[in-house]
């Protein structure tokens, strides 16, 4: 892989080629933004017109943006769960007009117990691809040098699980992945099979022993920067093993890895004694295996936005000081914006695949809020998204709330802060607030448990997690606390599959307890109202903090760690 083929060298320039059209057509769509969202809007009206949501809203009477506001409201995924059922049986009639099929269903966090199902149909899937061709070919050429070069990309199953109407459910990534161009595919060092390693310390383990063998690497690819410091950390750790698989041309027999994955990966496990001892002689150099010490490395693609920043931290330490770009903010409804720069969570937004509104950040909790159009809002404003997507979802309120930080042309530069004004996401597991009320207020009177009150909080660390202050009418047997902390951890895993994901896979740590002196939070509900004089009947207590360092005064007395790290995170 360190050498190109022949026939690929030649392709060198003619990617570029195409790169640079593929860049000046998407300049020309955010010069002139407001026409092609005006396209956007109805083409995708008139495709699902035939629709059973179509006929419901009407959209054989919409010919504008007036009309189609007229029509639709604002809604949430709770809107279009009725029809998204229907879809699950196979009934596609539900949200799509003939001809269309759902490829899959994109499976993220939902507000409850239940997790959203988000259909993806093959026009979807091009304009997704889209994005990540105008984010990937602005990437490479402003990093030149790295075309057609190896890349370590991180994908996840595309079929967890199956629908009633047999129609796989998981993470698009994985459909992407299988389904990439194969001249780009042949530059993956990890094959789509390795996503089929459930052990999250095996498939990291597996991953590092497939990309260490090259020492050219154009970039890293995954949405979590936390996944980039596993897979640095995972290296540097089984360092020694994993040059004697190199080496060997093996990969650990005692990991747990299926036998139809290691069948598949066989032919890439090739023996290579010359990489093997350039390692070694790092591991005696330096005293321990990092990539900024056995790779080249073009550039660095994950998020940067939001709390996912602080994982930046640690970057120069095992990186050095390669670039970093965010990959935008993508979602499983969409990607709504395109970086164009590295070090910035900005991004342009990308008005050739979705349309767009935008609700003031002081509306969102209004009945009728205000909906701007991409061309209405204001440099430095905040706001939540409103999407209408290619997935079936109309005027649908994703709750990702950005700031705007500049134009291009007529397109807004936004910059993601967070996912919705109750919602925390130290790593990806969207934990919102009626998920934490709701696990702890049956955890408490399933349990008779003495709680007056209780708060949540992020808590930075390697990893990040959890941390519930408890406020409680008398303090209970240690092993009671224990059984009602084990209880909430595992039923978080139950309704928040992200949750359970990022326990599994080891990105967020146990959820710890802090027990707080009796009235605390009452105290200081009190003392916080009290900037709010003129609406202090509207106060509400928070469940669930969204910021690490929020509870920063809060007194620490009583702290617990789960015994079993791995408890929630089997629980799916």
């Amino acid at each position: 892989m360190s050498r190109r083929p022949f026939l690929d060298q030649l392709l060198v320039w003619p990617a570029k080629l195409h790169a640079q059209r593929v860049l000046r057509r998407f300049y020309r769509a955010a010069q002139n933004a407001t026409r092609v969202q005006d396209e956007v809007l109805i083409d995708k009206i008139h495709r699902n017109a035939d629709s059973d949501y179509g006929r419901r809203h009407g959209f054989h009477q919409i010919r504008n943006y007036e009309d189609f506001i007229r029509q639709v409201p604002v809604q949430t995924y709770d809107d279009f769960e009725p029809y998204i059922q229907r879809l699950c049986r196979g009934e596609h009639s539900a949200l799509f007009g003939g001809g269309q099929r759902v490829r899959m269903f994109a499976l993220t966090s939902g507000t409850s117990a239940t997790p959203k199902y988000i259909p993806v149909t093959d026009t979807f899937l091009k304009e997704l691809r889209a994005g990540w061709n105008a984010f990937g070919v602005k990437a490479l050429l402003d990093h030149p040098g790295w075309f057609l070069k190896p890349i370590v990309q991180v994908a996840s199953r595309m079929d967890e699980q199956t629908t009633e109407g047999g129609i796989p459910c998981g993470a698009v990534s994985g459909l992407m992945a299988a389904t990439q161009k194969p001249l780009v595919r042949r530059y993956y060092l990890t094959p789509p099979c390795v996503a089929y390693i459930e052990d999250s310390a095996a498939r990291y383990y597996t991953i590092m022993r497939l990309a260490m063998m090259e020492q050219e690497i154009a970039f890293l690819v995954t949405a979590n920067p936390s996944t980039q410091l596993k897979l640095a950390r995972t290296a540097e750790e089984s360092a020694e093993s994993l040059i004697r698989d190199i080496h060997d041309g093996t990969l650990q027999h005692d990991l747990d890895v299926p036998p139809a994955v290691r069948k598949e990966l066989a032919h890439r496990l090739r023996p290579d004694s010359v990489r093997a001892r350039q390692l070694q002689s790092i591991l005696d150099r330096e005293g321990h295996l990092r990539p900024r010490h056995y790779w080249r490395l073009g550039f660095i693609c994950n998020w940067m936005g939001g709390t996912l920043g602080l994982y930046l931290r640690d970057f120069p330490r095992y990186f050095g000081d390669v670039p970093v770009r965010d990959i935008g903010l993508i979602a499983s409804e969409g990607r709504m914006s395109i970086p164009v720069s590295d070090g910035t969570p900005a991004g342009i937004l990308e008005v050739t695949s979705h349309f767009y509104e935008f609700i003031p950040v002081d509306q969102i909790d209004h009945p009728h809020p205000d909906c701007l159009r991409c061309r209405e809002v204001e440099i430095g404003k905040e706001y939540f998204i409103v999407l209408t997507n290619s997935a079936g979802l109309y005027r649908y309120s994703i709750g990702d709330l950005v700031r705007v930080t500049g134009f291009e042309g007529q397109a807004p530069i936004i910059e993601f802060l967070s996912k919705g004004a109750h919602t925390c996401s130290l790593t990806g597991e969207k934990l919102t607030e009626k998920q934490v009320t709701d696990v702890v207020n049956s955890v408490a009177r399933e349990q008779s448990f003495p709680i007056s009150s209780y708060l949540c909080a992020p808590q930075w660390g390697d990893p990040p997690g959890y941390m519930l202050h408890l406020d409680l009418s008398h303090t209970p047997e240690k092993f009671r606390l224990d059984q009602m902390i084990t209880a909430v951890e595992q039923r978080l895993g139950e309704i928040n599959i992200e949750y359970a994901s990022k326990r599994k896979t080891l990105r967020l740590a146990p959820l710890r307890y802090n027990v707080l002196p009796h009235g605390f939070l009452e105290q200081r509900d009190q003392n916080t109202s009290v900037r709010f004089r003129r609406n202090n009947e509207q106060y509400k207590h928070q469940f669930l903090f969204t910021q690490p360092g929020q509870d920063a005064e809060f007194p620490q007395r009583d702290k617990f760690e789960m015994t079993n790290p791995g408890a929630a995170g089997k629980q799916r």
